[in-house]
């Protein structure tokens, strides 16, 4: 009876110290104690763990460090495509020049905007204010429109100067073009301008999602909503990018069989298996195109539609991988639309020796330093009569008389 009594206030007191490690845990992630509102969409249950060291607070600095990175790339390389095509590249047109330079800035706009937004969030200590989460909420969606817009608009610049050559500089003059691009990026903001409004005017909530550390429209609260603004942004843009790559990579493909059997191996055969393999490489390219698109958007659109009809959550990595998709995509864009074209790289590679011609400039002098000494060694060594050649030798007789090194630099 006595062993009883003393085992019984231990006991007790263990379940009091397990219970404190798990409601801290729970406020590592980001979210309250507090209950749920009717009709709001219920949060990702957090990861079981041992306490604020591990479990939810690693996985929270895991996702920080997978957000920082992503943020790092997609700016490293929309940085240095948007220095090279700030300029003439050779072969594009300059209403290509203009669609891409806008599909590069949209993509820079989000390791620019959407990635310090949400980082200063999730650093903060609780939930960032409403105010903040929902300018935040705004910026995201208005940057990931304009980023879907400017695809779109890709898509559409190829098509038109594929099938309509003749028409294209009328049907894309400059008016027309500075209008598609400024449709690209005041478009999303004018459709989503209801997201900033605060109080009484909000159309629908905003919320800041622990599983993905990012300020989020609450679609749930507003299904109808948020279904108009994926009629509106989304499934354009898909129908465009799927429908103008299509018709290209039909168009590509057709040419090539029409190539196959078109002339004699003769006249001409090199020129033509030249242009042939060009259209073997652009049919290779438009598919990948389109996957690429429905990779990075179709999980996020997704997960945005099952939010706001079941008014629940999806698991918190799920949730995280497909809101961060649409960034990773601005990454992906590079090697879709500028690494795989050829003029893209001539003249990535003329900027880069521009920018290191300091460095090619002293290695050069060292090169003509080097080729000066290694000529006084040929006139030291022509100078002995023995070594002469006959006058009537050619020049492949005199350089087997010449050092190596000299016919290195030669």
């Amino acid at each position: 009876m006595l062993r009883m009594g003393t085992r019984f206030p231990l006991l007790l007191l263990l379940l009091l110290l397990a219970s404190v490690p798990a409601s801290r845990s729970r406020g590592c992630c980001g979210g309250s104690g507090a209950p749920r509102p009717a009709g709001a969409p219920r949060e990702p249950p957090p990861e079981a763990g041992p306490g604020p060291a591990g479990g939810c607070c690693g996985s929270r600095r895991l996702k920080i460090g997978i957000i920082c990175a992503l943020g790092a790339l997609v700016m490293v390389s929309n940085g240095a495509v948007i220095a090279v095509i700030a300029s003439a590249v050779a072969g594009w047109s300059r209403s290509s020049r203009l669609t891409l330079l806008s599909l590069a800035a949209a993509d820079a706009a989000l390791a620019l905007l959407v990635v310090p937004l949400n980082l200063y969030g999730s650093l903060a200590r609780g939930a960032p204010p409403e105010p903040y989460c929902r300018a935040a909420a705004f910026v995201n969606s208005s940057v990931f429109g304009a980023s879907l817009y400017s695809l779109a608009g890709v898509s559409l610049e190829r098509y038109v100067a594929v099938f309509f050559p003749l028409r294209h500089a009328r049907l894309l003059g400059r008016r027309r073009l500075a209008l598609l691009l400024a449709a690209a990026w005041l478009g999303p903001a004018l459709l989503l301008l209801p997201v900033a409004l605060p109080g009484r005017a909000a159309v629908l909530r905003v919320r800041f999602s622990a599983a993905a550390l990012l300020c989020e429209p609450d679609y749930g609260s507003n299904a109808a909503y948020a279904g108009l603004l994926a009629a509106a942004i989304f499934c354009p843009a898909a129908a465009t990018v799927t429908f103008a790559n299509l018709r290209l990579w039909q168009a590509a493909r057709a040419q090539r069989r029409r190539g196959d059997g078109a002339g004699p191996p003769g006249k001409g055969a090199g020129l033509r298996r030249l242009r042939l393999l060009q259209l073997d490489a652009a049919s290779r390219v438009l598919v990948p195109v389109v996957v690429a698109f429905y990779v990075c958007w179709a999980p996020c659109m997704a997960t945005i539609l099952y939010n706001a009809i079941t008014k629940d959550r999806v698991h918190e990595w799920l949730e995280f991988v497909a809101l961060w998709l649409p960034s990773g995509s601005g990454f992906l864009n590079c090697f879709v639309y500028f690494w795989t074209n050829r003029n893209f790289r001539h003249k990535f590679q003329k900027i880069g020796h521009k920018l290191c011609g300091p460095c090619s400039r002293a290695k050069w002098e060292q090169d003509v330093h080097r080729t000066v000494t290694i000529s006084a060694a040929v006139e030291r060594s022509s100078s002995q009569p023995a070594l002469l050649p006959d006058r009537s030798c050619s020049g492949s007789s005199t350089s087997t008389l010449l050092p190596r090194e000299a016919q290195t630099s030669l």
